[in-house]
């Protein structure tokens, strides 16, 4: 049975003073790593370890998933103890690619965008692969999934 989507596909969060910057406001990259972060944690509360997606050093049939295309755009300052919900909208793009959405909300305002692509590879060869099969669960179950898309 699949998890209810709001449990993995909407996550929380809260800025912490280690995030923000000189200004005290959210450092720009922050922003990037707490997208991979959403990402990850998405796929474990799915049901899908991370040695089930990420590839085993020196495994023969290790794939990685690497991003090959990244954005942000902030909306609004993100400053220390603001709460945020983070709302991520998988998508695969063919039978090799996917990229992921994410919307940040603080106060029930939008406060920041982001986006993720990601290519399959052969992790011996670096040659583009089929994604690994617990990841297209993910995105099918993503897709079906009913939460309200970006």
């Amino acid at each position: 049975m699949v998890p209810d989507p709001s449990s993995w596909l909407l996550l929380c969060r809260r800025v912490r003073f280690g995030d923000t910057d000189a200004a005290g406001v959210l450092h720009a990259p922050r922003l990037l790593r707490w997208c991979h972060e959403a990402y990850e944690e998405s796929l474990e509360r799915y049901g899908i370890s991370a040695a089930q997606v990420f590839p085993t050093p020196g495994h023969p049939l290790a794939v990685a998933l690497p991003i090959v295309h990244c954005q942000a755009d902030f909306r609004r300052p993100l400053v220390c103890g603001d709460p945020l919900a983070i709302r991520l909208a998988p998508r695969r793009l063919d039978s090799s690619s996917f990229e992921v959405r994410y919307a940040f909300v603080c106060d029930d305002q939008p406060a920041a965008e982001g986006l993720t692509r990601h290519v399959a590879i052969a992790a011996a060869s670096r040659q583009r692969c089929a994604l690994p099969e617990p990841l297209n669960r993910w995105l099918e179950a993503s897709s079906l999934g009913g939460v309200q898309t970006l």
